[in-house]
């Protein structure tokens, strides 16, 4: 489930770094009431960048730390399955 979570926010992230316009236009649309008459600043779309890149970024290394730590717990159920114990191979 986390995985899944954090695959999800990456792909926003990386959506809202490519395409920061559409990005902003989309939660305009979605916080005013009138969106119409909302007209974002120029920096807004270089922070959605950011943003974005920053997301993207968070995702992906949160992905690898899941999948290292899958790796590393399944060393160490083998390891004790094994009738060593983890914490003196560490040693």
């Amino acid at each position: 489930m986390k995985a899944l979570l954090l695959l999800v926010a990456g792909i926003g992230g990386l959506l809202e770094a490519v395409a920061p316009r559409r990005a902003v236009a989309l939660w305009t649309r979605a916080v005013y009431r009138n969106a119409g008459e909302a007209e974002p600043r120029e920096w807004t779309y270089a922070a959605a960048k950011a943003e974005g890149a920053l997301v993207a970024a968070a995702a992906l290394v949160g992905l690898f730390r899941l999948a290292t730590a899958d790796d590393d717990a399944a060393a160490g159920a083998e390891a004790t399955a094994d009738g060593r114990d983890a914490d003196a191979d560490a040693a």
